[in-house]
């Protein structure tokens, strides 16, 4: 079998790595609950690639990350659910109804993108998918019954956070600015202090990622997305240990060697230096 550009070969490829007997025993295992941790890991290296401007990390992770769709997409066809052109052909409707003002008739595209569009074809999706799950005698496709269920469990919590809060706002519930929400904090800090001193190890937990949360919403307020601001201050944090690595190699030492004085002189360095 020779490669191709050619969506066909991959979705063969995929084929004969889950036939019985002749096929790769690992990829003949696999459900998908446990390829969904590498379908996750691959859009972070996606995303990783994307950071770093390393466009041939980016085409080869691209390509991992549709592995992954093929993947799910053949295992369910596999148990009769739905195949690969299934997913194409969702999608492709998906866009095509979200923007009228692109695909649609005269009189949509002269409308242009109306404010509150999306989210008005966006609820009349989630009600016919509702009455499709139904009809074929399923539940609804959230996972309880609760207005915040919608959201996805499987996101990274900062981001799920975010969403949550979100979804919360639009019926309302919500700081009216980002100032109180600094007291909120103050006010979950002296929370988190209090469990520390009781050597509460589970409160201390619980009030942790209440900080989080707080820091969450505030940065929400602030028009600061928390996962993108922290994945730059991990990308900084980095760095400037890398410029302490260097410096230290270059004084024939380590990081190893150096005591924690020294690591922080060259940290202000690396400071200052960007």
């Amino acid at each position: 079998m020779q490669p191709s550009k050619d969506i066909g070969r991959l979705l063969e490829i995929m084929a004969a790595l889950r036939t019985p007997v002749t096929g790769c025993p690992w990829d003949v295992e696999q459900t998908f609950s446990t390829i969904a941790p590498y379908t996750l890991e691959e859009a972070y290296e996606v995303a990783d690639a994307i950071e770093r401007g390393d466009m041939d990390d980016l085409r080869e992770e691209l390509g991992d990350l549709l592995l992954q769709v093929v993947f799910h997409a053949r295992m369910a066809e596999e148990q009769r659910e739905f195949d690969f052109g299934d997913v194409v052909k969702t999608i492709t409707t998906k866009m095509i109804r979200r923007h009228p003002h692109v695909f649609g008739d005269a009189e949509a595209r002269a409308a242009g993108s109306a404010k509150g569009m999306w989210d008005r074809i966006k609820a009349e999706e989630k009600a016919e998918k509702h009455a499709a799950r139904l009809a074929r005698g399923r539940d609804r496709e959230d996972h309880g019954r609760g207005y915040l269920d919608g959201v996805p469990v499987g996101l990274p919590a900062l981001t799920r956070a975010l969403k949550l809060q979100q979804q919360a706002a639009r019926v309302g519930f919500d700081w009216k600015d980002a100032k109180p929400i600094l007291d909120k904090i103050e006010e979950e800090i002296t929370e988190l202090r209090e469990a520390m001193e009781k050597g509460d190890t589970a409160a201390v937990t619980d009030e942790f990622g209440d900080v989080l949360f707080a820091l969450v919403n505030f940065g929400r307020h602030l028009d600061i997305d928390a996962e993108t601001a922290l994945r730059g201050t991990n990308g900084k944090f980095r760095s400037r240990l890398h410029h302490v690595e260097r410096a230290l190699e270059a004084r024939g030492s380590s990081l190893e060697a150096a005591d924690l004085d020294e690591m922080e002189a060259l940290w202000q360095q690396a400071k200052k230096a960007k």
